[in-house]
């Protein structure tokens, strides 16, 4: 007892003169994309790390929290986060996902400022963790998406990782609507994978938001024999009743629709939740808003006994991040990993911490914070370019993504 009322007085006595000193950011090419990571430092020298990378608009976001961070942020108290949030939404007021991950990345950062100030892991500051294994599903496995026997070998890579689901993307680079021959030899993909893994072993159906309602239903009950955990995205994000409509028709079929990665904030996903419009849901933490905004939208979630698997394709920080959110909120379903498929030099950019694998599950971190440190040297090793770019609807996008 004595201890913590010791620790209590520490953290008391240093938040009363603690503010943010400065804001810095990286931005970091990744191949076909950057990460965009935040760096917020205290006047007391507590350094948090943060994400706010939007795909392909990183130099947008970098410059708007450039501007928060002048405008709010430096001098004052970073344990006011929801206060900041708040601000910033209500004053800025024209959100979109280049500010909300604006938003995502000064946040994320102040929540490890918080974690290492209070000494504690960040879910603990929020409820604790309600599991100590958070499952994982592979992608960016599978850039032999067209050559069969390619891709049963890379299925075999991603099994001896330890994984025990694998999302991918069949479709090729098909749009609205999909002719019989090209359905058809996304079945014959999907069906080699199934054979595989085996039926113990899920796989996730990818659709990258391309098709129409008619040719989404058509692909998901073509896709239902191989008996996928889901269907993700199956057609563009933003007409809700159009989305509700598919996630309707897959019902009946017996089918899951996840979806998500694409709205932003709980007002964004109290529409998707209220027309019933998909059976998981898919927030990005950093597309979202940040950590405890994407907290509130799994609150959400679980008052419609919806599951949640978070939408995570970038760098080391969200994916940290993420780990932290989907150990502490009752619906969590799975969470995506590009880890073990990017960039060679991805795990060198973390010089401590960072997450652990096993067996197709991530480890419950217990370091403050998030519980990882940028190696800065590494970051500028790999500046941020315009030319970090994918088309997923033209040519063999997958040998880009894929590694």
């Amino acid at each position: 007892m004595n201890d913590a009322i010791a620790l209590a007085d520490r953290i008391g006595n240093a938040a009363a003169g603690r503010t943010v000193a400065r804001v810095d950011t990286f931005v970091v090419e990744a191949a076909w994309r950057n990460f965009l990571i935040v760096k917020v430092t205290t006047s007391d020298g507590i350094v948090g790390w943060g994400d706010g990378t939007l795909g392909w608009k990183e130099f947008a976001v970098e410059a708007l929290v450039k501007e928060f961070a002048e405008r709010y942020l430096v001098g004052r108290d970073p344990f006011r986060i929801e206060d900041l949030w708040f601000r910033l939404y209500q004053v800025e007021h024209n959100t979109g996902p280049v500010m909300y991950s604006a938003m995502a990345g000064l946040e994320t950062a102040l929540w490890d400022v918080v974690g290492k100030a209070c000494g504690q892991p960040v879910y603990n500051l929020v409820g604790g963790a309600m599991r100590d294994r958070m499952r994982a599903y592979a992608n960016g496995w599978y850039a032999s998406i067209a050559d069969l026997g390619k891709l049963r070998e890379a299925v075999e890579k991603v099994l001896d990782l330890g994984y025990t689901a694998l999302k991918f993307d069949p479709f090729g680079a098909g749009g609205r609507e999909m002719g019989r021959a090209d359905l058809r030899a996304a079945c014959k993909a999907v069906e080699a994978v199934r054979d595989a893994v085996g039926p113990d072993v899920d796989i996730l159906i990818e659709c990258h938001g391309r098709f129409s309602v008619g040719t989404a239903i058509e692909a998901i009950k073509a896709m239902q024999p191989y008996e996928p955990l889901f269907c993700e995205e199956p057609i563009p994000a933003h007409n809700m009743d159009s989305q509700a409509w598919v996630t309707r028709a897959a019902s009946a079929m017996g089918a899951r629709v996840a979806t998500g990665e694409h709205t932003y904030s709980r007002f964004g996903f109290q529409e998707l939740l209220s027309r019933q419009a998909a059976h998981v849901i898919q927030p990005d933490l950093v597309y979202a808003g940040g950590f405890m905004e994407t907290k509130k939208i799994a609150a959400m979630a679980e008052a419609h006994y919806v599951s949640v698997a978070p939408h995570c394709c970038d760098g080391p920080g969200r994916l940290m991040a993420s780990i932290h959110l989907c150990a502490n909120i009752p619906n969590f379903l799975i969470l995506e990993n590009f880890g073990d498929f990017d960039v060679p030099w991805r795990k060198d950019l973390v010089k401590s911490g960072g997450p652990v694998l096993d067996k197709g599950y991530f480890v419950l971190p217990t370091a403050p914070g998030w519980g990882y440190e940028i190696d800065e040297d590494v970051a500028r090793a790999h500046p941020g370019s315009t030319k970090a770019r994918l088309n997923m609807f033209s040519g063999e996008w997958e040998t880009l993504m894929c590694r």
